[in-house]
């Protein structure tokens, strides 16, 4: 199931590739002038046509416009968007952009929504079997897009409880891990988020079945994310989302307090 759908996934990529290019010949513009117009090298504009890479849904509404598609280009931009993702979080890319509300327990790696750039890569290296880079370039793009979810408007309400091993991994060297533990701090000053940090030494911890986000839509609709080793699983039954809540709920109980979490996590950047 999983290679059809990432197959099904390319080739929607190269179908809108070969659509913008069919669109740019038409208009008569050379690959260099069409980049010039839409901010991009002739070089990677090859790699859209190609399938190489996906566009982004501005650089896609860019396009049409200098194209003067009406709305050939734009109407795959949703496809394309999904595409980006490795085919297993796909339908929680969804869910996040209709999130009022957002609850993640984390255990080994830091949520991609806290990522910087750099851990993002590092992480991303670090898989096996290995990723080529221009996967792993797409899905950093992909994971550093998703954070757009910290400037929405009305802001969704999001809390983070992190495993004090997730925070300690090094993950990509000290460099990495200094900038990592930065961005977590800037990111818990927000207005909109709890960031919660859960001690190992703590003897009761009611997340030991590991990972899992709880998401709720703007029509109340819930749901519960789990994953693990390049698979999925987005449970929708009531019972089973309000455990999940109920159980969110007790793990923050037993994790420091946001403002202890936030001294948590300054010590440990002075400390390196």
């Amino acid at each position: 199931m999983s290679e059809s759908a990432d197959t099904s996934g390319q080739t929607v990529v190269v179908a809108f590739g070969q659509t913008m290019k069919t669109l740019r010949v038409r208009a008569g513009l050379e690959r260099e002038e069409f980049g010039r117009r839409i901010g991009y090298s002739a070089a990677t504009v090859a790699s859209y046509e190609q399938g190489r890479r996906i566009p982004s849904p501005r650089t896609i509404e860019r396009a049409d416009e200098v194209l003067d598609a009406g709305g050939l280009l734009t109407v795959w931009k949703e496809q394309v968007e999904r595409a980006q993702y490795p085919v297993f979080f796909q339908g929680m890319a969804t869910l996040e952009k209709e999130a009022v509300e957002l609850l993640a327990y984390d255990t080994h790696v830091l949520n991609g929504l806290l990522q910087t750039e750099d851990y993002t890569r590092a992480v991303l290296d670090m898989r096996r079997p290995v990723l080529d880079q221009e996967t792993v370039e797409q899905r950093v793009v992909a994971r550093l897009a998703r954070q757009d979810i910290f400037g929405r408007w009305p802001a969704p309400l999001l809390s983070f409880v992190l495993e004090e091993a997730a925070l300690r991994h090094p993950w990509g060297g000290r460099a990495v891990h200094r900038g990592q533990l930065e961005q977590l701090l800037l990111i818990g000053d927000k207005q909109n988020v709890e960031l919660q940090v859960m001690p190992t030494d703590r003897e009761h911890n009611a997340g030991v079945d590991g990972a899992f986000t709880v998401i709720t839509r703007k029509d109340g609709m819930r749901f519960v994310y789990t994953e693990a080793q390049g698979t999925s699983a987005l449970q929708t039954q009531a019972e089973q989302t309000t455990l999940a809540a109920a159980r969110y709920g007790i793990i923050r109980s037993q994790a420091l307090p946001s403002r202890e979490s936030f001294d948590f996590v300054e010590r440990l950047l002075r400390s390196l």
